[in-house]
């Protein structure tokens, strides 16, 4: 081969190489993530068939994730491998291996009925860090007899960006547990200090209720009256608590029809009429969209239980590294400067939020004449890299 087409197949295998990796930016589905990493790698070396190992900690393939067979073929085929034979040489020696024909070498373990012949073979490790989370397997070199050197180069350097890949999603997965997790031990605290109290006074009140039903039927009515209306707040804080457990945004794309959802759901549980407004490219890092959700949610949370108002609006702008959010309403208002501890303390849960990304909130209100909370995130720094 001359060196003009070497040099034009040398173009093309980057180009290639190039939108697969695009192709997986942003994808921070694992499931999603080893399917596309998967395809792709087979598109990159024309193979009939491809798979990816991922490999658990006793060394064994806990997950085998196939491109090119029909579901109804891997049906047919049964149990998925574990790692025997040649695909447990790789797991051994993490070094690439290419054999003309699987059929000639002693290191097989045979194929399972039903299994599509296969003949021409190409397995690379998948490496992170010096540790081995997977292998590509490729079968049957489409227009050759064998997967070339060429072949095994590419695929190796495809399988660094599948490694970051596959660990960034496992990483993101493990965020989001624990970001449920702190959530649910958020709402636990709230709920001891606010409901679980309310409702203990409630009990207090009405403790000695039957002997003043004689002796003063008309303060024991106004008891009762009076624990009517602090167990049907304590239910609507409970609803809005469990509210706050569901889970936080998705992914890059869904910022403004999560924002939507809120104010959607906000005004079927009683908050006012509410605006939505966005401005800028919404394509945020999903720990910067998640945390933005998370403090409209809070801000709508707190109007609908303590505002009074009949408007309110979230606006949401990005402009250069800044994600800038407002949640405003025309509420009874507060004193912005008195402790926090009280039916205002969720500002205090939005404050922690945005500077624990390296942002900051101010909030600005006044008595009948609304309140007005402003979030500023940076989305490229911190912990919102892009």
């Amino acid at each position: 081969m001359d060196r003009v087409a070497l040099a034009d197949r040398s173009l093309r295998e980057r180009d290639a190489l190039d939108a697969a990796v695009r192709s997986m930016a942003g994808v921070l589905d694992l499931e999603r993530v080893l399917q596309l990493i998967v395809d792709r790698v087979r598109e990159l070396a024309d193979g009939e068939y491809a798979a990816l190992g991922i490999i658990g900690p006793d060394q064994t393939l806990e997950r085998f994730v196939t491109s090119g067979m029909s579901e109804a073929e891997r049906r047919r085929i049964g149990a998925l491998p574990t790692g025997r034979g040649l695909l447990g040489v790789i797991i051994r020696e993490s070094q690439s291996l290419r054999i003309a024909d699987v059929a000639t070498d002693d290191r097989r373990s045979g194929f399972p009925a039903h299994h599509p012949p296969m003949h021409s073979f190409l397995g690379v490790p998948v490496q992170i860090r010096d540790r081995a989370i997977g292998n590509f397997y490729l079968t049957n070199k489409r227009g050759a007899a064998e997967f070339s050197l060429d072949d095994q180069q590419l695929v190796e350097r495809f399988a660094l960006h599948a490694a970051i890949a596959i660990d960034t999603a496992r990483l993101h997965g493990e965020v989001r547990r624990l970001a449920v997790v702190e959530e649910r031990d958020r709402i636990g605290r709230d709920l001891h200090d606010g409901v679980i109290q309310r409702l203990y006074a409630v009990t207090l009140s009405l403790d000695d209720v039957p002997e003043l039903m004689d002796e003063a039927p008309g303060e024991a009515r106004e008891r009762i009256e009076r624990s009517i209306e602090a167990l049907q707040s304590a239910i609507g804080d409970i609803r809005a608590y469990i509210y706050d457990l569901r889970p936080l945004l998705l992914s890059a794309g869904d910022l403004h029809a999560a924002l939507l959802e809120l104010a959607d759901e906000a005004g079927r549980s009683g908050t006012p009429e509410i605006l939505v407004e966005v401005d800028g490219d919404l394509l945020l890092p999903p720990a910067v969209a998640n945390q933005l959700v998370a403090i409209a949610r809070e801000g709508l949370s707190n109007i609908g239980r303590h505002a009074a108002a009949g408007h309110a609006t979230i606006q949401l702008a990005v402009a250069g590294d800044m994600a800038r959010l407002t949640i405003a309403d025309d509420g009874r208002g507060f004193d912005v400067g008195a402790p926090r501890d009280g039916p205002h303390d969720g500002l205090g849960n939005m404050q922690d939020r945005a500077t624990a990304m390296g942002g900051r909130l101010t909030v600005t209100s006044m008595a009948d004449n609304g309140t007005r909370v402003v979030a500023e995130i940076p989305w490229q720094t911190g912990d919102g890299t892009a």
